[in-house]
């Protein structure tokens, strides 16, 4: 039987957002018994280790080998790190004993050390962090997605395998993920920043943009369709490239994929 503990940590990083006047998000990530990760037999463990570190303008999170990266932004002074710490083994005291020899670094990087994995056991951490909004970003996964909302900064993230969310960013933002979706969400009124610059390799990408938004767009695909459901004048091979200018211009908005279809569509 699997086993879901929700560490003690959280208490007193509870306390200190309290301590801080934060407002903290709601937490979405949670052990759940109908979720299956990367192990296909045996048996789990899996618990959520709260803590909070100093705030310093900048993070960088390494995921890999297995886990997203979730990263909002909010009004806190400090840093609230969530890390869902998941094992498996042929047995429950297997994994348990795996998960207990996992170490959540939150020093210069966020990224775990764990025991070297085999056929059957290993484990995984994904993290949940949030963050004042002014801060830079560099994060990186292998078997993950990234979530990326309401922050501003220098901001780069690259994953292998997973899907990309982004909503209500600014500053310079430059990622790519190789075998996933992407879905970015603009706001405001222009691109504030120094540019958006987004793709995939292998997966679709849909930007929704607000109504009389201002932005240099481009858009292309290799091996898809590229579309826009509000008249524009193009510039490129129409269904594969689109060049153009929203309302007044501004900071270039780039979003490509190679395999897949782009969409951008008006809210």
């Amino acid at each position: 039987m699997s086993t879901h503990i929700r560490s003690l940590w959280a208490l007193p990083a509870a306390l200190a957002a309290m301590a801080a006047g934060a407002q903290t998000p709601e937490p979405r990530m949670e052990c759940n018994d109908g979720w299956q990760g990367w192990w296909n037999r045996g048996e789990h463990f899996c618990e959520i280790r709260e803590t909070t570190v100093p705030a310093t303008g900048s993070l960088t999170v390494e995921a890999g080998p297995n886990g997203g990266i979730v990263v909002i932004g909010s009004d806190r002074r400090d840093v609230l790190v969530r890390a869902m710490v998941q094992a498996w083994g042929d047995d429950e005291d297997e994994a348990r004993e795996t998960a207990q020899q996992i170490v959540v670094q939150t020093d210069s990087v966020i990224r775990a050390e764990g025991p070297d994995s085999n056929r059957d056991s290993g484990w995984s951490v994904g993290y949940e962090i949030v963050t004042p909004r002014d801060t830079d970003l560099m994060l990186e996964t292998h078997n993950g997605g990234i979530v990326i909302e309401a922050v501003r900064g220098e901001l780069a993230f690259e994953t292998t395998n997973g899907g990309v969310k982004l909503d209500d960013l600014a500053g310079n933002v430059l990622g790519r993920t190789t075998n996933g979706g992407v879905v970015a969400t603009l706001t405001g009124s222009t691109w504030d920043g120094d540019g958006f610059d987004v793709s995939t390799t292998n997966g679709g990408v849909v930007l929704h943009v607000p109504s009389e938004y201002s932005a240099r767009l481009e858009a292309s695909t290799t091996n898809g369709g590229v579309s826009i459901d509000f008249p524009v004048t193009v510039q490129g091979r129409i269904g594969r490239e689109i060049s153009t200018t929203l309302g007044a211009g501004g900071p270039l908005v780039r979003i490509g994929t190679t395999n897949g279809g782009v969409r951008v569509d008006e809210y």
